[in-house]
């Protein structure tokens, strides 16, 4: 009798069991990690596209111009006298981009 009652049922209730795990997991992908991944992908692709001119702000709202930069820091110039030192993470946007030397 156990037997019969593993041998028809088992399957049926795993699948039954496993199916609305599947279907949060896909839920959760497609409402929450997919658009993340998204959002850091075109930050880092904003960061790695920083150069010299660049009038950008960070993240504490401070807005000034790159006149150095390194793998992991900016130097912001703030007014023509002041200089600081940023992590290259703490730019939040461009604001206007340096021309190039082909425009």
């Amino acid at each position: 009798m156990w037997l019969l009652a593993t041998e028809t049922g088992a399957t049926n209730n795993i699948f039954g069991m496993i199916w609305p795990f599947v279907l949060m997991f896909a839920v959760f992908y497609f409402l929450l990690i997919r658009p993340q991944q998204k959002k850091q992908k075109t930050r880092t692709a904003m960061l790695n596209q920083l150069k010299k001119g660049d009038k950008i702000s960070t993240i504490g709202g401070l807005h000034g111009t790159v006149v150095e930069l390194t793998d992991d820091t900016v130097v912001l110039r703030v007014n023509d006298t002041t200089k600081m030192t940023f992590e290259r993470s703490a730019i939040n946007t461009i604001i206007t981009s340096a021309p190039t030397a082909t425009e």
